[in-house]
């Protein structure tokens, strides 16, 4: 599987800018002085160990978390300043695709992908919905489960419908968080394209949480490695994992699939 050079990054254009951060529960420090930048048009993907932060870190990116010190921009509004409804905004323009696909076991795919454009598009008509629906579905592969039910799908069909929810608002940012957790390694296969497929399509940019290498790997421009609550090193895939700096090393021989 190669990563296809195919998106343009524009390196004077940041779209989330980060500085500072901290977050802690309680006596747990969680983040302890994040610096990041993330491009327009660029994948990178956050790697570290259970517990160490990934999913906190792009839950206060979306708003859904508040930091305790630093600052946090996303598309140039700073996220813990905004007010409600700007917050809101804000979110119809980041994709977050949750680890749990997040799907309303009540409603058949088509309600699932269109209910987004039923609570945030109200001038859109019944057609033009359906129109969104099917061109969204189509994008991820399963046009043909229209019809069907969350429970009637694979594990990484649910991811799918999932991602395609999210794309069906065409966010200029998408936050992937364990998008190939609890999937066989012909299924990552095919999220790790499908990844790749939407940053070309959409011209997304995208933070993709992760532990699997392999996903890391052929999805990223840059990754960054998140250990004791800061970014030990941030690089390319082979920059961060072509030395034998601990615990870098440690973690590749722990969990890299060959």
């Amino acid at each position: 599987m190669e990563k296809l050079q195919k998106h343009f990054i524009n390196r004077d254009e940041p779209v989330i800018s980060i500085r500072g951060l901290h977050k802690s529960f309680e006596q747990l420090d969680v983040l302890q002085g994040i610096d990041f930048t993330l491009y327009k048009g660029e994948n990178v993907a956050i790697l570290g160990k259970s517990g160490t932060g990934k999913s906190v870190l792009i839950k206060i990116i979306a708003g859904l978390l508040k930091p305790d010190k630093g600052e946090v921009f996303a598309l140039g509004k700073q996220v813990d300043k905004l007010k409600r409804k700007e917050l809101s905004d804000l979110r119809l323009r980041i994709g977050f695709s949750f680890q749990n696909s997040a799907l309303y076991d009540g409603m058949n795919i088509y309600q699932n992908l269109a209910f987004p454009l039923v609570m945030n598009s109200k001038n859109m008509t019944r057609r033009e919905i359906t129109i969104a629906v099917e061109r969204v579905a189509e994008a991820v592969g399963l046009k043909d489960k229209l019809s069907q039910m969350p429970s009637d799908l694979s594990g990484g069909q649910r991811k799918r419908i999932g991602i395609a929810r999210t794309l069906i608002l065409k966010p200029e940012i998408m936050l992937y968080d364990e998008p190939t957790a609890g999937l066989d390694p012909i299924t990552s296969t095919e999220i790790i394209e499908l990844i790749n497929s939407v940053q070309r399509r959409y011209n997304t940019s995208s933070i993709i949480i992760t532990h699997d290498l392999t996903c890391a790997k052929n999805t990223s421009d840059r990754a960054a490695m998140l250990h004791d609550g800061k970014f030990i090193k941030v690089g390319t895939f082979d920059e961060l994992f072509g030395t034998n700096e601990e615990p870098l090393k440690e973690f590749y021989d722990y969990n890299f699939i060959h």
